[in-house]
């Protein structure tokens, strides 16, 4: 079985077959499948650009302005920690969680989808690809 059937099939052993869409029933399903198997604690990355950079990638070019708003935005080359996960998800968000910034502390509010293991030998890298895969 190919890597891509294989975490199809992990997939729906955590959201059963009737419930493979994106909808709150499966959101919550897979956020306390998560928070029950995940390792702690879970250091993260995220797994490309944030979508605050997105204007300093495409079209704008102020280093400085794009330096100082990373300092209070969460960034994507910033090491986080896993705190908790929130309440609120929804079928555009997906699930979202607390995280802190390793190197100064804050806490930012982020989709889980954004993020990935940073030991891609663990079974926390394995667990956060399939969310995001899925999502």
């Amino acid at each position: 079985m190919n890597e891509l059937n294989k975490q199809k099939q992990r997939t729906i052993e955590i959201l059963g077959a009737d419930n493979m869409a994106v909808s709150l029933k499966s959101l919550m399903l897979y956020r306390d499948y998560l928070r029950k198997n995940l390792e702690t604690p879970c250091i993260i990355i995220g797994i490309e650009g944030f979508p605050w950079k997105e204007k300093f990638a495409v079209d704008y070019d102020d280093r400085t302005e794009c330096e100082t708003l990373k300092k209070k935005q969460p960034s994507s080359s910033d090491i986080y920690e896993l705190k908790r996960f929130e309440d609120f998800m929804d079928e555009v968000v997906g699930i979202t969680v607390k995280v802190k910034r390793v190197n100064d502390n804050q806490r930012f509010i982020v989709d889980l989808a954004w993020l990935k293991a940073v030991d891609e030998s663990s079974k926390n890298y394995t667990l956060l690809d399939d969310y995001s895969a899925w999502f």
